[in-house]
């Protein structure tokens, strides 16, 4: 377990960092209310021990701020007061400030390691919680196919990257694939072949797309989408042509294309530069029907290749 100490006292500092180490978890020592928000931000513990009476920001206050950042972020994350104030008012007000407990200084071994062991089971359950619920969640935005994202998925991305660009004010792309004549493949080589065939193209590219923030996800039937944030119309065409030449390289026999004898792409590339201003929405469906369009064209002038769209410049 990972324990954060927020304390000033350099003697209490020593005592307690020997008592949880000795207990077998890790610890990270900050000496006021600010640094332990600060070291909130950039490594979450599970357990957090603070003091309440510190400089520059005491204990409750920290403790009131941390607690609103595990709010927003749906998190909770358990934190025992440590203080040599015993009125029952000084404990309220520390426990209605976020604390889920209270001990007085100078704090024992022994009652310190069984609180550290009831926090521990504490954090086991959380551990478990969130892994069902993430189990869950990829259980609802996963395409059962593929095992890619799905539909769903892909719009709830969309809407969040098209804000976000928004704000930031950098282009955001979108790639649209199609397989080439996937419909005789399927009717010739059988569903099971073509079910292979879509997980072979997904795979393929959640590979060749794997930078941070990019999604590959299953549009509908044999259409992908690919959602590319903070990337402009040559980092676009550039993604989408690995992409299409990872799928040719697969070589999967396909003796019923009028392109080529192996399954092959098409892809339609759209970007779009915001600014704060218009419906996301408006936003979303422009995007989609301009790579789609983009698409169609690419099949009309032949498949196997990628066409860049116009209309958004």
């Amino acid at each position: 377990m990972k324990v954060l100490l927020a304390e000033d006292s350099r003697t209490n500092q020593i005592l307690i960092r020997a008592y949880i180490e000795k207990a077998g978890h890790e610890i990270e020592i900050v000496n006021n209310g600010q640094e332990a928000i600060d070291q909130f931000h950039l490594e979450r513990p599970d357990l957090i021990l603070m003091d309440i009476v510190m400089p520059v920001k005491d204990g409750i206050e920290a403790a009131r701020e941390i607690r609103a950042i595990c709010e927003q972020d749906e998190d909770w994350i358990p934190i025992i007061f440590l203080s040599a104030m015993t009125k029952s008012k000084d404990i309220e007000k520390a426990i209605d400030a976020g604390g889920d407990d209270y001990l007085t200084k100078p704090v024992e071994s022994v009652v310190l390691n069984a609180k550290l062991r009831a926090m521990q089971r504490l954090v086991n359950m959380r551990e478990q919680l969130q892994k069902a619920n993430y189990d869950l969640r990829m259980m609802t935005v996963k395409d059962g196919l593929t095992g890619i994202a799905n539909r769903r998925y892909f719009d709830e991305v969309l809407a969040k990257e098209i804000k976000r660009a928004g704000r930031t004010e950098k282009p955001l792309s979108l790639v649209m694939c199609d397989i080439d004549f996937f419909k005789p493949y399927n009717d010739n080589y059988g569903h099971q072949a073509g079910d292979s065939c879509l997980k072979y193209v997904a795979i393929t590219m959640a590979k060749v797309s794997k930078r941070p923030g990019d999604l590959v996800a299953r549009y509908g039937g044999e259409e992908f989408g690919i959602i590319l944030p903070e990337t402009d119309n040559d980092g676009a065409l550039a993604i989408a042509e690995s992409i299409r030449t990872a799928i040719n390289k697969l070589n999967l026999s396909h003796g019923y294309s009028a392109v080529a004898d192996h399954i092959t792409i098409s892809s339609g590339v759209a970007t779009i530069q915001l600014d704060n201003d218009g419906d996301d929405k408006i936003v979303a469906s422009k995007l989609i029907k301009a790579a789609d369009k983009a698409l169609y064209k690419a099949k009309d002038l032949g498949r196997n290749q990628i066409v860049l769209d116009s209309t958004l410049h």
